[in-house]
Formats: C-alpha cells, structure tokens, sequence
C-alpha cells in the first residue's frame, strides 16, 4: 500500500512544523513500525489474536515523533467496518497471547497493578490509540503527549475490543487484546 509512507512523512510533517521552536531545542527522534497481521509465531511482530475481529492480513503502521513532547499514530486497514477499537502503546513485545505486552506503558507508573486510577490511567501518562473505522476497515488515530521516552519505553501497540474506559475503578480497560504490532518507541 504506497499510502502508508507518504502518510508517515505527512504526519511526521504535520507534528513538527507547530512544534518547530521547540524541536530546536530538543533531541528529535522518529520511529516507525508496520506489520500485516498473522496468527502467532515465534518471530511474528504482527500477531492477530482474534481473526474475527482483526482478520489475518489487516494491517497497521504506527509512527511516533519525540521532541518536546511525543506524538505518535496509528493507521489500521482491514479491519471489520464501522466499529470501535480501543489501543494503547504497551511495557512489552507481542507475544504468543495479548497478556505478553504486559500493561499499557505509563509515564509516571501506577504503584498499584493493575492500573484503573484515571489519575494514572489517562491520556496523558498513557498514549491511548482509540479509533472506529470507517465503512471499508480503515481507522486512524493521534495522541499527543507532554513527555518523552526516557530509560523505559514502550515496546508493542496492542488493538483492544472497545474504546477505552475512563472512569473510576475502570480507568484505562478497553477490554479483550485482540492484536498486537511491535513498536521500537
């Protein structure tokens, strides 16, 4: 698909130009990761754990630029049409199940496991993806952070079943993982 670089390159473009004063003084850093999912095998960096809900062969590209602040993209194709996803860049790689990404990446990390305080579990300390596609599996999503990766980094964006939850007690679930894309954050 020759859209996915051309809409790297444009996201990379639309984040840095508002933000151009302040890269200046700021240690840039681009990355980005795609895969095509498939089921689970050791190696795989694009694994669907749920075909019914994302099909073998949908794919997704993530694109995250760091410099003041991180801001980071998610485009899917082939998902099931007109739905809602939650997604959330997460502690660890894909695995052989969901639970292998471990819990979402937080920026300052929630003492208490599992993490649904919204004063952790929020879009702000956790880079949150959600997204519905629209009538052809396509989904897009853009989340803006005030911080960068440090030492600890995220390492996987996984694809979850419903938007994500805010509230008290329910703060960041968005239920079953139903697939994952290594991401080198």
């Amino acid at each position: 698909m020759r859209l996915l670089p051309a809409f790297a390159a444009a996201a990379a473009v639309a984040v840095l130009a508002p933000g151009a004063a302040a890269a200046a003084s700021s240690p840039v850093r681009f990355v980005t990761a795609h895969g095509t999912f498939t089921a689970y095998a050791p190696g795989a960096h694009a694994v669907t754990y749920r075909p019914d809900l994302v099909p073998a062969g949908a794919r997704a590209r993530v694109s995250g630029l760091a410099a003041a602040g991180t801001t980071t993209t998610l485009l899917v194709t082939g998902l099931r049409p007109g739905r809602a996803y939650g997604a959330h860049a997460h502690a660890q790689p894909c695995g052989a199940t969901g639970d292998a990404a471990g819990p979402h990446f937080q920026h300052a990390p929630d003492p208490v496991k599992p993490s649904v305080d919204p004063a952790y579990a929020n879009p702000r300390n956790e880079i949150w993806l959600d997204f519905t596609t629209d009538r052809d599996g396509t989904g897009f999503a853009r989340s803006t952070v005030d911080w960068v990766f440090g030492d600890r980094r995220a390492k996987s964006v996984v694809v979850h079943e419903t938007a994500t939850h805010t509230g008290p007690g329910h703060a960041g679930t968005a239920g079953t993982r139903l697939a994952c894309l290594d991401v080198g954050f």
